[in-house]
């Protein structure tokens, strides 16, 4: 029998906005939240890599999860970033985010320590045997210097409660395998956004997005179109956003991100040490590409004052017109 799917489309790795002092930005969260929600985001993934979990208190951390998941009030699903390298941390991140509200958790591979395919196999079951909410693995090898093989995707498929993995592996081989070996066992979802619709060719549910922070209609309708059977809308739009992906990843995640929300006007704030403020450079390019997807008024300046645009799907106007 297969396993209940989470959700179809775009989920949203949402920045975590932070005010001055450094301290979380709840105002500018709400805004987020009903920015995405309105925006037909499929999903809120909230307290990941782009939502700066690893500079979170854990009070931090379970309080993010808290107030997204009244603030979305089951409007859509939120799942929540629970990883970590101390499988015990990551246990009681996940028990305390199913307390609170979370639909599922979403589980990074233990970075540093370089677990063998087992202790991931062991690692995993553990954290998900200790919750009655579903998993999303999570697979980034860049970030951790730990690959998920697809035979350990089968093993831990046959674990009740582990539904999905994020790819970001980029290694189309291995998705393949396995979404072979595990079929409906086991969800992927596109962990990168240039090769969103290569994933949904093979069998992918959807992707969890950064570029979502900035497009989240378009984002989804990359993933709407496919399902929907137009798959040259889907390319289309893939293919349309791809300098706009580059420059979203031109810096480490979720240096570039967040400051793309803050020239369209959201208080997005900086990230926390020890990431750092893009170089004026750096920023100049940045938002010159978003003045030419109209993300943002033209003829602005870095440090200028921004006006917030409405979301639109531009593209999607000119393949209809």
């Amino acid at each position: 029998m297969s396993k209940k799917t989470i959700f179809k489309g775009s989920g949203v790795a949402l920045i975590t906005p932070m005010n001055p002092d450094g301290t979380v930005n709840y105002e500018t969260l709400d805004e987020l939240l009903e920015f995405q929600i309105e925006n037909k985001t499929d999903a809120i993934v909230i307290t990941g890599t782009t939502g700066e979990a690893s500079t979170l208190s854990d009070k931090e951390h379970i309080d993010v999860i808290e107030h997204t998941v009244q603030k979305v009030n089951r409007r859509i699903p939120v799942i929540a970033g629970t990883g970590s390298n101390n499988t015990a941390h990551a246990i009681e991140l996940s028990k305390q985010a199913e307390q609170v509200g979370a639909d599922a958790v979403l589980l990074v591979t233990p970075y540093y320590n370089k677990a063998s395919q087992e202790g991931l196999y062991l690692h995993f079951k553990a954290c998900a045997e200790a919750i009655s909410i579903p998993v999303i693995l999570y697979n980034v090898p860049s970030r951790t210097g730990v690959n998920i093989m697809p035979l350990t995707y089968l093993r831990l498929s046959k674990i009740p409660n582990i539904v999905a993995v994020k790819e970001a592996s980029g290694n189309f081989s291995q998705i393949a395998k396995t979404v072979s070996l595990c079929g409906d066992q086991l969800d992927v979802y596109s962990g990168n956004d240039d090769q969103i619709t290569s994933a949904l060719a093979l069998g992918a549910k959807g992707v969890i997005s950064v570029l979502a922070n900035v497009v989240p209609e378009d984002t989804h309708q990359i993933c709407q179109s496919y399902f929907n059977g137009d798959t040259v809308e889907s390319d289309t739009l893939q293919l349309y956003y791809l300098e706009l992906i580059e420059n979203l990843f031109s810096d480490v995640n979720p240096i570039p991100v967040k400051q793309a929300m803050n020239f369209m006007g959201y208080n997005a704030g900086k990230c926390r040490l020890p990431l750092c403020d893009m170089d004026d450079v750096s920023k100049e390019k940045l938002l010159a590409c978003m003045q030419r997807y109209e993300l943002v008024e033209p003829k602005r300046k870095v440090g200028s004052v921004t006006v917030r645009r409405p979301q639109f799907s531009m593209m999607r106007r000119m393949i209809e017109h």
